[in-house]
């Protein structure tokens, strides 16, 4: 008896050989081995929605070694990832070696396992099963849907606003919602409102509170509404005298979070560590597929497309003893904690996100992974020992301290007993601004308080912030948009395509992110609904839970939308998408300017082009600038003032005498290293930007001398060939060094080891 087995990646398929002995031979199929075709068609809706698929290039050898090893073999086990893709991947390889007539008078077989250990290979082989069908045809559903979407609505795009742009299904959904947001910014209209706040003393310590009630009537936060009033009630606390009349106290507890699913470990690692979907999700998988531990290849964590927040009595049992034997009984509740998931597919709902061995603690890892694994196996290790801790108790105290009919309110807490949170405090989206928790002396009614500074204090309210990555994946998973395994690719999609642009980590609509928005949004509203994008979604699911067909569900989707599609195209025009017309007159020729969409961004121009050409940018907010923004910088050849302007490749300063003088500049001065060149020995180098943003370093003599470096150079000889100066070089490799400047000499230096 000997069997293939099938698996996705590379890096497991020596593991697992090496759990499953002789007998077994196992290849990887590096992921899907067959698509759609990149070419119209590839969805046949006149003939029921027929999907033809075709071998993708780079998988002929993998398929043709699976082919091969099937001849010597009795049994092809398809040992794929456990959810849709899996098992679409799982059909794949199992149809096409039926098709080559690979498979007679051999069983075939589906194994899943959520982790790479020993155990959980060795049962999961022992325990077969059949090709989940519904879930194939539920990933066969949405690759067409996301075709037809994309095949037909992409190209309607290039005709009607410009080429190169693309659309998606879930895609279009996301940008909708960056650009709602960033309109919600624009359109905000900030309320002032102010606070009183009191510095108190007691006859323990200082303390603060806020004014509460004046002349008897609780103050809402928009009754001290400008400066007068609250200066007025800060004076109306200086002249009382002040006492607790009522304290409320009650403990409170706090339960941890439950173990993370693929939507969360993504939110908290963009909180938390900084790190995009995309990166959360490559090193999730590295760490599924496991390192070298103790001379043994073992998976690290189990497997991180999910959407169950559940762990086996297996991981309940060691995490338990884990708990016990690191923190003390007291942190072990008396039973364990149950966390209800989201997830309505039963095939879908496996483990959350979790260690394969909770005595694998980070600190046993250091050195044998990277710094980013080892951060993110830190996360889920502490979560998911945290959301099996016992809560944490906290003392909230409310004290009310009067003067008359003016009240001045403090709040406090105190953490009685740290419970899990002595482990792991789940990362927050939008910090607040008052900091930690605060604490209050202890107080009692009767006492006296002191007052010491009154301070009236300005506030407006604030819009919506920007979506960050954790915030918009909050978004589309509360909407049931997409699915979590798919929010990395969806978030990249919209930056590689400019539809959005990063601003301190928070996304922001570039003008044709918001154009093509607004196209999708006033022609297709219903297909960038969230509402009816969820919808498809649960269609989605019941197709995979196998309570409904998938090709009715395609063709009450294809129907509408291609009616759709060819009365856009019909009678729409090019210029109803990118020009909106304005009340401003050209001032040349008398016709209306219109708002257009250029190469780089909206411009404003005369309606009457090409005959007019009278035309002129637009500032960030998609307004004409009435003057140019002047810096303090003169022009060296004419002797004007340079102006900030807007290019290609971000501002720069352009004389404001243009177009008689045409000189630029850089908006940021470059900085000199007070390096000697030595290829001119008469200037520096100068610290530089490219167009690109990159830094680079380049003579100060440009463009007489040409000399120029990416490394930093650094003013020490080099101790081997005497050369001037040396460079510092860094590389994910070899980490920080120091090497000679010169290309004939070879010294090199190590100054930081790579993490």
């Amino acid at each position: 008896m000997s069997a293939v087995v099938v698996v996705e990646s590379p890096a497991k398929a020596k593991t697992i050989e090496k759990y499953l002995g002789k007998g077994y031979k196992v290849l990887a199929s590096y992921g899907h081995v067959r698509a759609f075709p990149k070419k119209d068609g590839s969805v046949d809706v006149d003939n029921d929605f027929a999907i033809k698929y075709e071998v993708i290039e780079d998988k002929r050898k993998r398929l043709s070694d699976i082919e091969k090893a099937l001849k010597k073999a009795d049994e092809l086990i398809l040992a794929s990832d456990l959810d849709r893709e899996g098992e679409a991947i799982a059909w794949h390889v199992a149809d096409e070696m039926e098709k080559r007539g690979k498979l007679k008078g051999k069983k075939v077989s589906r194994i899943t396992f959520n982790q790479i250990t020993r155990k959980a290979i060795q049962d999961a082989v022992a325990n077969p099963v059949e090709l989940n069908m519904p879930l194939v045809d539920a990933q066969q559903a949405r690759s067409a849907l996301d075709y037809l979407v994309g095949f037909t609505l992409s190209p309607l795009l290039w005709r009607k606003i410009r080429g190169g742009l693309s659309a998606g299904r879930v895609q279009s959904v996301a940008l909708r919602l960056v650009c709602e947001r960033e309109q919600h910014i624009r359109d905000f209209k900030p309320k002032e409102y102010w606070t009183v706040e009191v510095g108190c003393k007691s006859k323990q310590s200082p303390f603060k509170a806020l004014l509460h009630t004046l002349k008897g009537e609780k103050l809402n936060k928009f009754d001290l509404n400008n400066d007068k009033l609250a200066k007025a009630a800060a004076k109306a606390v200086q002249e009382g005298s002040f006492s607790v009349t009522d304290i409320q106290k009650k403990k409170s507890k706090q339960n941890p979070s439950p173990p993370f699913i693929t939507s969360t470990v993504q939110m908290e690692a963009s909180r938390k560590l900084g790190f995009t979907a995309r990166k959360t999700m490559q090193l999730a998988q590295k760490l599924y597929e496991g390192e070298e531990v103790d001379g043994e290849r073992v998976g690290l964590i189990t497997y991180m497309r999910t959407d169950s927040t559940s762990l086996s009595q297996e991981a309940i049992d060691e995490v338990r003893g884990q708990i016990q034997s690191q923190f003390g009984a007291e942190f072990v509740p008396s039973k364990p904690r149950v966390f209800k998931g989201k997830s309505k597919n039963a095939q879908e709902a496996h483990e959350a996100i979790r260690p394969t061995s909770f005595a694998r603690t980070p600190e046993s890892l250091k050195g044998t992974i990277s710094a980013d694994e080892l951060k993110l196996y830190t996360l889920i290790w502490k979560r998911t020992v945290a959301s099996q801790m016992e809560a944490a108790v906290l003392d909230q105290v409310r004290a009310d301290i009067s003067s008359g009919d003016t009240v001045l309110r403090a709040n406090g807490s105190t953490l009685i007993f740290p419970g899990f949170r002595t482990l792991y405090i789940e990362g927050t989206d939008e910090p607040s601004k008052d900091g930690d928790e605060k604490t209050l002396p202890v107080l009692n009614v009767g006492d006296e308080i002191a007052i010491d500074a009154v301070t009236p204090k300005q506030h407006f309210t604030e819009p919506k912030p920007r979506f960050s990555e954790a915030t918009l994946v909050k978004e589309l998973e509360a909407h049931g948009i997409g699915r979590p395994s798919t929010y990395a690719s969806i978030l990249n999609v919209l930056r590689e395509r400019k539809y959005v642009v990063m601003d301190k980590k928070r996304f922001v609509p570039t003008d044709v992110g918001e154009i093509v928005s607004k196209f999708l949004t006033d022609y297709f509203g219903d297909i960038v609904d969230t509402n009816f994008t969820a919808d498809i979604e649960n269609k989605l699911d019941a197709v995979a839970r196998g309570e409904r067909d998938w090709k009715p569900l395609l063709r009450d989707f294809w129907t509408p939308f291609k009616e759709r599609i060819d009365h856009t195209q019909d009678n729409v025009k090019r210029s109803d998408v990118t020009h909106e017309e304005t009340d401003e007159k050209c001032p040349e020729c008398g016709k209306p300017m219109a708002i257009k969409l250029g190469r780089y961004g909206k411009f404003l121009a005369c309606t009457g082009y090409p005959e007019c050409k009278v035309a002129r940018p637009l500032n960030e907010n998609g307004e004409a600038p009435a003057e140019p923004e002047l810096s303090d910088e003169k022009c060296e050849k004419c002797g004007a003032q340079m102006a900030v302007k807007t290019g290609r490749y971000g501002k720069f300063l352009g004389c404001s005498n243009y177009p008689e003088c045409k000189n630029i500049q850089p908006m940021e001065k470059p900085v000199d290293t007070g390096i000697a060149c030595p290829t001119c020995h008469k200037g520096t180098f100068l610290e530089k930007k490219s167009r690109r943003g990159k830094v680079f370093y380049s003579c100060s003599q440009y463009p007489k001398c040409k000399h120029a470096l990416w490394n930093k150079p650094i003013d020490k000889p080099c101790p081997e060939c005497g050369a001037p100066f040396v460079t510092v070089k860094v590389t994910k490799r070899n980490g920080t060094e120091h090497v000679c400047a010169s290309e004939t000499c070879n010294w090199k230096e190590q100054v930081e080891a790579p993490e």
